[in-house]
Parts: structure tokens; sequence; C-alpha cells
């Protein structure tokens, strides 16, 4: 019969350990000079620190770590699966801390499996060079410090999920390229899926080091991916993004609840706070979205549907970076503080083309809709010759309690596209060097 448990403090007796069937392995202290380490059915390691020259720990199936540290280079996978199992059962990470990326996937022989994680901190990672890149809406997305996905194309092949307490890299040593990445290769929802219960968040910082006006390839703070079902998703910690191309929060799957409870930041060009392309039942977002970049828009619904959507603060400092953008149809939007935005036009990232953008505080396009609109504080622009607000689709009722003023040179308060209706309410209008209301033609 194996062992059930035993007590490590060298790389010799831990190859030993594992090799006669050890059920469970303790590692008292840090044991090094490790080149790859593949964990037998059932294994489970717990305590310690592991330090690889190279590599990582492979998982197979039903294995654990818990209260765990692993050192791997930052560039390789220091905790990953076997591609050649056909289930890998349920693997179980608990308080766990690595330097190096965890990748989790359904591939190859892969064809199920459940991952439960509570508690995983990705120091530091470097995914920029991992040729397996999910694409969509004209871009492809850089792997996360975190990823658990569904590489297959056979829609029957299900992986699931319950995701919490991740964490990846910090202010001084952001993790390079995404930082969490959930969901499925195919952005289409056609190939395998991924069905995950809840996904919850720490303290996210990342740095896909992208360069400025690459048309075609894009990061995440926090990206669900489309194949992706997810009943909840909350964002405990603050998730902040410094790279051009870099999006805060992302979503191309379907989300019943995403609530993010600290503020969501991006200083990089075409870094947005939040892009929709998924569905979305029931959006809150409780702390400030600010963004610094040129063309870093605020919020933007290109593609799928959002139901209801709860700010507090909308902010954004750059050129092209428009505040609050739909192009399709979504039900009730409330910001509790203010929307604004102190930017003019610039080039911004749109599904895969650099387009000029003006930095407009709300902006309803062509085929775009919100019911009803209520803002708590201010809506303002800044930007010489910039509406703070643009109507080019169909908009219920827009309250502003502390009224629209457009404060630049040139600029009109709110611009409405001939034939759209709407509702101001008791809302005051202000253009300090422009018309408060002209209707005209909108893009």
């Amino acid at each position: 019969m194996p062992e059930d448990c035993t007590t490590v403090d060298t790389a010799a007796e831990l190859t030993r350990a594992l090799g006669r069937g050890v059920r469970t392995v303790r590692i008292v202290g840090t044991v090094s000079g490790l080149a790859g380490l593949t964990l037998p059915p059932g294994a489970a390691l717990t305590g310690g620190v592991l330090e690889f020259d190279s590599g990582g720990i492979t998982l197979t199936r039903d294995n654990e770590l818990r209260d765990i540290t692993v050192h791997a280079p930052v560039a390789d996978v220091a905790i990953g699966n076997d591609h050649t199992v056909a289930d890998f059962g349920v693997l179980v990470l608990h308080n766990v801390i690595t330097r190096g990326q965890v990748l989790l996937e359904a591939a190859d022989a892969v064809r199920g499996g459940h991952v439960d994680i509570d508690g995983l901190t990705v120091a530091a990672a470097d995914t920029r060079a991992r040729q397996v890149l999910s694409s969509g809406y004209g871009v492809r997305a850089q792997q996360g410090a975190i990823t658990v996905w569904n590489r297959q194309d056979d829609p029957s092949i299900v992986l699931t999920a319950r995701l919490r307490g991740l964490a990846a890299g910090s202010a001084a040593e952001p993790v390079r390229g995404s930082g969490i990445m959930v969901g499925a290769l195919r952005s289409d929802g056609g190939g395998g899926r991924m069905l995950v219960s809840a996904l919850s968040t720490g303290e996210i910082f990342s740095d896909g080091g992208i360069a400025v006006g690459t048309p075609d390839l894009i990061s995440g703070g926090v990206f669900v991916l489309g194949g992706a079902q997810v009943g909840t998703v909350v964002n405990a910690g603050p998730v902040i993004t410094y790279g051009a191309n870099d999006m805060v929060l992302d979503n191309w799957g379907t989300v019943l609840r995403w609530i993010a409870q600290e503020p969501v930041t991006s200083f990089g060009a075409s870094g947005i706070g939040f892009v929709n392309f998924g569905d979305i039942d029931d959006l809150q977002v409780r702390a400030p979205i600010v963004t610094h970049g040129t063309g870093a828009r605020g919020f933007n619904l290109y593609a799928g549907s959002v139901g209801e959507a709860r700010f507090a603060d909308i902010t954004t400092y750059g050129d092209g970076a428009v505040g609050f953008q739909v192009t399709r149809k979504m039900g009730r939007l409330s910001i509790s503080g203010d929307l604004r935005t102190h930017g003019g036009r610039a080039l911004s990232l749109v599904e895969g083309a650099q387009t000029e953008l003006e930095a407009v505080a709300l902006s309803i396009k062509p085929g775009g809709g919100i019911d009803a609109v209520d803002i708590g504080g201010e809506l303002t622009s800044e930007g010489v010759g910039i509406a703070a607000v643009e109507i080019a689709g169909a908009l219920g009722r827009l309250q502003v309690a502390g009224g629209i003023s457009a404060l630049g040179a040139g600029a009109d308060a709110v611009h409405v596209l001939p034939g759209e209706r709407f509702d101001l309410g008791d809302t005051e209008v202000h253009a300090r060097h422009g018309k408060p209301l002209s209707y005209t033609a909108i893009g």
C-alpha cells in the first residue's frame, strides 16, 4: 500500500517519495535545483518552496497543491497539466504562490476536468512569447499569468471551474501579458466550453508590452473569453494595466453578474476600462474607472448585450478617450458620480483597426441604444470642439443631476442625429463656447 504522507527537504527525497507512490508529500524549507516535476495521479504537495531552474510542476489527475510556493523562470509555466490524460479529474490549488505562469487547459487528449482554486498569486510571469492565442473581433489576446481555458474545437468538451482569490503582479513588477484569462480558445463559442461557477480576483497589475499603434494584439487585466459561462465575477482588488492595448476588464463570454469593488485603472494607449463583446446580465462597477492614455475609453459595448449597468465614476484623460460608448442596445445605465472626459481627437484601437475617435463623454452610435441613463453627478467634456453627449441611436431618458456641460472651445453640449428623440427631463445643459443642443450628422 502507498504511504499516506511523508516529509522531505531535498530534491532527491521529493523524487523518491513521488516514485514510491506517497499520496501527500510535505515539503520543509526550500527545495532547489529542480528541472521539471510531474505529479502522479492522486498525489498532493503541501508546504515549503520549490525552486525550478527550468520548467515547473505538471499535474496529471486529481492532484492538489496547498500552502506552497513555486518559483520558476518567469517565462516558463510554473504549474501546468499533462495533455496526454483524457480527464484530469479535480485539480486543486489552495494558497499557492508562483513565479511563472499557471496554465491549466483542455488540449490534445484532455477532454474534461474540474479546476478548484482558492488563493493563487502569480507574483511574476511573462507570457508574451506564447504562440497559442485566443482571437476574435479583429484581434488576438495574450495569454494570462493565470490562464484556465478550453482549447478544444469539439463543443461537447466541457471544463468546469471554481476560481477564487486570484491575484497577479504588483505595482513594482506587473505581469507581462494578460493578468487573468478564463474561457475557450474560440471567441465565437463554437468550440469547447468553460463553465465557471465563480471567479474572484484580488490585486491585478499587468503590462502587455504591446507597441503603440498595433492593430491586432491586446491583453487584459481580467479577461473572460468566448466559450465561457460564468456565474459571478468579483474583482475584490484593484485592477491596473500599464501598456498599450491593455484592456483592464474585458468580456467575450457570458456572465450573469460582474461586480468590480475596487478601482479600475489604465495608463496605456487604447487601454479600455471595461470592454464588452459578450453578454452580461448585471454589471456593477462600484469604484472609479479612470483611464489616462490616448484612445483609452472608459466603457464600450461593441457586441453582445448588457442588461443593467451601474457605475461609481468614469473619467478619461486622453485624446480620443470616449467616456461611455455603445454600438448595441442595452438596458438601464446609472452612474452615481460623474462621467467626465478631458481630451480631444486621436486614434484608438477599435475592433482591430486604428480609428479616429473624439473624447465624447456619452456616445450612442448608430445601432446602439440605452433604455435610460441616470447620472448623480456631472456629465462633462473638456476637449476643443468635443461634445459632451452624442446621440445617434435610441435613448429613452437622460437625467443628469449635476447637468451636462461642454467646456471646450467650439464645443456643443449635445449632438443629436436628426430624427432621434429622447427625454432630458429637468437636466440643465450648458455649452461654454457652443450650442446647448445641436441636430447634426453623427458617424
